[in-house]
């Protein structure tokens, strides 16, 4: 792995990781009345595209931090529910 991919991934892994904090208010606070499903919807259905295109190319970097942002996402998804 080159120092860019490193990069690339780490960052990509704490971008997805960000939005655990929004998940994370859901849960403690029991209410996501101020969440739009669709935009999250339309999230996870973006990050899947790019899971499956980086499993495609064989692009480590994108399928982790994809895959983390796809957890993340299916978490704020869940707590809407």
């Amino acid at each position: 792995m080159t120092l860019i991919e490193l990069f690339v991934t780490v960052i990509g892994i704490l971008m997805g990781a960000s939005i655990l904090s929004q998940a994370y208010r859901i849960f403690k606070r029991k209410s996501a009345k101020d969440i739009s499903i669709l935009t999250f919807s339309f999230l996870l259905f973006g990050v899947s595209v790019w899971v499956y295109y980086g499993f495609y190319i064989g692009a480590f970097p994108s399928i982790v931090s994809n895959g983390i942002s796809f957890i993340s996402i299916s978490l704020v998804i869940i707590g809407w529910i």
